[in-house]
């Protein structure tokens, strides 16, 4: 059921903070207003402006070797396309983010050292997780949505991205130890197994 939700601004959050509805409530009607969808082919060239504020965010905040020139490939973008797992979030008439959501087993989990997995049963991972940095709780609206498709989810990133590790862990998820990707790089990996309410 939708839901008539007024704009909220960051100077309405500070001004209202304190006064009987918190801050995070209001970061809540925020980020109801977002759209999620599939992405489509003739979303790409917006997709890519995206990718590229992110890569630029992550080398001014101490991250310049997660993502290097022009990761995540455009070519790794379509194939998320075409296989129907690649999301755009929306905020009005304007694309402020986008996401992979991989549902099945991911290969470089098999292997998990300094720690272990939570549960063994199907899992959706969150990959290419990007904003263009004007939607506040976006991550927060990430995981909620999908939490819907899947109640068991994964997460990594880099020992350098200490904001993506602040957010992961706020949204719920556990540090369950160190993973490999493709190209034998160590990454921080999560998960969260939302208990379904009796």
């Amino acid at each position: 059921m939708k839901k008539s939700v007024q704009k909220v601004g960051m100077e309405q959050l500070r001004s209202c903070h304190g006064q009987g509805t918190s801050a995070e409530a209001l970061q809540d009607s925020q980020i109801s207003e977002v759209v999620i969808k599939k992405a489509q082919a003739g979303d790409l060239p917006r997709i890519l402006e995206i990718y590229a504020y992110a890569r630029e965010f992550m080398k001014r905040t101490g991250n310049p070797n997660q993502w290097k020139e022009n990761a995540p490939q455009k070519e790794v973008l379509e194939a998320d396309i075409r296989a129907g797992q690649l999301y755009v979030v929306r905020q009005g008439n304007r694309m402020t983010g986008v996401f992979a959501l991989v549902i099945g087993k991911d290969p470089t989990y098999a292997q998990i050292e300094q720690g272990a997995w939570i549960s063994e049963s199907e899992y959706g991972t969150l990959h290419r997780v990007a904003g263009d940095g004007t939607v506040h709780g976006l991550f927060r609206r990430i995981v909620l949505f999908s939490e819907e498709k899947i109640r068991h989810l994964r997460i990594d990133t880099h020992a350098d991205n200490h904001i993506m590790q602040h957010l992961i862990l706020k949204n719920g998820f556990e540090q369950c130890g160190i993973i490999h990707i493709a190209d034998g790089s160590e990454r921080i990996a999560y998960e969260k197994v939302v208990s379904v309410a009796s």
